[in-house]
């Protein structure tokens, strides 16, 4: 995981994290990302980093909501993170903690 300021763009957090994630995932050749990212970013990582980047569009014509076409592959990814992450932290042998009861500002 990688937390970024919030005055730096969607596209100046990725040239954080790609680097590190195509040494540690030496499979990964092709990223998907939302029009956030458009821009110089898909020449930066096909010239640096030998990555596709497929920046995934809305249709022009669709007024409203719409379903992206690879929105599926991100969110059962996020799946997989959050049930993995529940079954982790679900092992600690903390005891649990009360609040104790408020004076009522006395």
């Amino acid at each position: 995981m990688q937390v970024t300021p919030a005055s730096h763009t969607d596209r100046d957090g990725a040239r954080i994290l790609l680097p590190p994630a195509t040494g540690r995932f030496r499979r990964l050749t092709r990223v998907w990302a939302d029009g956030g990212y458009t821009g110089h970013l898909t020449d930066w990582t096909s010239q640096h980093l030998g990555l596709v980047l497929d920046i995934v569009r809305r249709r022009e014509d669709v007024r409203g909501f719409q379903a992206l076409p690879r929105r599926w592959v991100v969110e059962r990814s996020f799946a997989w993170l959050l049930r993995s992450r529940r079954a982790w932290s679900g092992t600690t042998n903390d005891a649990p903690t009360r609040a104790k009861p408020s004076s009522g500002g006395r």
